[in-house]
């Protein structure tokens, strides 16, 4: 086999190995970027990019059929096979760009790009087996980083076929739309594919969840609009139930449930999506052999990126912290800052924005109202519905609402924010901001926004905490509310307080 040493090895060149790939380029250094399947990995495959162009282009679909705004667009016709394929192009415009990027480096003598499956021999070598024998490399390096992806989680009572029995990665295979589908998981992926699917309205979804609500970790306020708007597209939401069963039948599949009040019911659909989480693709690469650390699930043991073997970095879903591309892109560029000493700061994960592209879209960052109560957390919130800011009435969009969690103290130091409505996404990077900057939120009572637009809420639920809100709760208190919850989950509304918000 071909040999070659490199200061650093990173395997995997998805969202956090290409990153980490860059930075160490970034500082000079010798890069071999190992990937056995495509660059980009399943962030732009079978993951973020494919998806929420899906949902993009689902959203854009759902305008052409309402005749509310006084307009009316006739003879509205829907092709799954165009969809798909605006869907490929959208992965490939993000793949050509990565190429091109690996391409330059590669002339520059930066970067060696590498195509198979990489295999321990030792800590500081590995094997790569290409398709072709002839192709097969021997490595060495200073570091590596394992940005080894994930793949979707399996049920082993399951017979998943990538036919009718579907994970994500078998959605840009399906050609045409199903007439009926049935989706295990009502977390955020599992959610997400249902508005998708009941946005295009051509396919009968249902949605198994085993609890009461979908969402389970979230606030009850998202989780129930989501669920009410997508019952709204007519999905039919199984609470409560666990899958009992699910086989493949001559015309489809047919599912098993059974409830918590102990009945069972039988159903049968064309398809079935199952969205039960992601493993990491850590398995066969002879990661025990060199001793690395790894859970019951394959994820690397690390501190900080760092595994316990100090010249081996762990990065992206191959962590068991947050699987999210902008997560993963962080602690790639992380991993390699530590590496050479650059930083001695630890990753904070508590100012995280995250989007979940649901009907309507969800936005978030810091903690929710939920997770302060669990850790018995005194807090102030003010929450007020998008009917009250001027952009959202200009787009008739005013489903939705802004929350925003500070400190339950004169500081009032931001501990969190939830917006669900349209544009939410734009919505979050202030209050990331504040939340990194241990930031206040008489920072943004007199920000000057631009007008209009979505963020302006914010600013309002920020005026309505130091009472100086233009509009009132006291007024219209069935949309707009502010309080204050106690360490014991006492509720204290505004007009409650013991000091006078209005000395703010």
């Amino acid at each position: 086999m071909e040999k070659s040493h490199y200061d650093v090895c990173v395997i995997g060149a998805g969202p956090s190995g290409f990153a980490a790939a860059m930075r160490a380029i970034d500082l000079g250094k010798k890069v071999a970027l190992i990937e056995k399947n495509k660059l980009g990995g399943a962030g732009i495959y079978n993951g973020a990019l494919s998806s929420k162009t899906l949902w993009e282009l689902s959203e854009r679909y759902t305008q052409t059929q309402t005749n509310r705004y006084g307009f009316t667009v006739y003879e509205s016709e829907l092709n799954f096979k165009a969809v798909i394929n605006e869907m490929h192009r959208s992965v490939n415009d993000r793949y050509t760009q990565l190429k091109t990027q690996a391409d330059y480096y590669e002339k520059q003598g930066n970067l060696t790009l590498i195509h198979g499956k990489a295999v321990f021999k030792d800590s500081h070598t590995v094997d790569v087996f290409g398709s072709d024998q002839k192709n097969n490399k021997t490595l060495t390096a200073t570091h590596f980083v394992l940005a080894v992806g994930s793949r979707p989680r399996l049920l082993p009572h399951i017979d998943v076929d990538e036919n009718k029995i579907i994970t994500s990665d078998g959605i840009g295979k399906l050609s045409a739309f199903p007439k009926s589908m049935v989706i295990l998981g009502a977390g955020v992926i599992g959610c997400e594919f249902a508005t998708i699917f009941s946005n295009f309205g051509k396919t009968k979804v249902y949605l198994i969840d085993k609890a009461d609500r979908i969402l389970p970790f979230e606030d009850d306020d998202i989780s129930n609009t989501v669920s009410s708007n997508l019952e709204s597209k007519g999905v039919h939401i199984h609470r409560n139930s666990q899958l009992v069963k699910m086989k493949k039948t001559d015309t489809g599949v047919e599912y098993e449930l059974k409830f918590k009040d102990g009945h069972t019911e039988i159903h049968h659909v064309e398809k079935a999506l199952i969205s039960v989480g992601r493993v990491p693709n850590s398995d066969q690469m002879g990661l025990e052999d060199i001793g690395l650390e790894l859970s019951d699930r394959g994820h690397c043991i690390d501190k900080n990126t760092c595994s316990n073997i100090d010249h081996i970095y762990a990065v992206g879903d191959f962590t068991a912290d947050i699987a999210l591309v902008n997560i993963a892109e962080l602690e790639g560029r992380h991993a390699i800052e530590r590496m050479y000493g650059i930083t001695k700061q630890e990753l904070r994960y508590d100012n995280i924005s995250t989007i979940m592209f649901l009907n309507p879209e969800v936005a978030g960052v810091g903690i929710n109202e939920q997770q302060a109560r669990e850790k018995g957390i005194s807090y102030k919130m003010a929450k007020m519905k998008f009917k009250y800011v001027n952009r959202a009435i200009a787009m008739r969009k005013r489903n939705g609402f802004f929350k925003l969690l500070v400190t339950n103290d004169d500081e009032m130091k931001v501990l969190g924010m939830r917006v669900l409505g349209e544009h939410a996404s734009s919505t979050v990077e202030a209050i990331a901001l504040l939340i990194s900057m241990k930031g206040t939120v008489n920072d943004l009572v007199e920000l000057v926004h631009p007008h209009p637009s979505i963020p302006e809420g914010i600013q309002e639920c920020a005026r309505m905490l130091c009472g100086k809100s233009i509009i009132k709760p006291e007024v219209f208190n069935l949309d707009l509310e502010c309080y204050r919850v106690s360490e014991n989950g006492k509720i204290q509304h505004l007009h409650e307080f013991e000091e006078n918000v209005n000395s703010v």
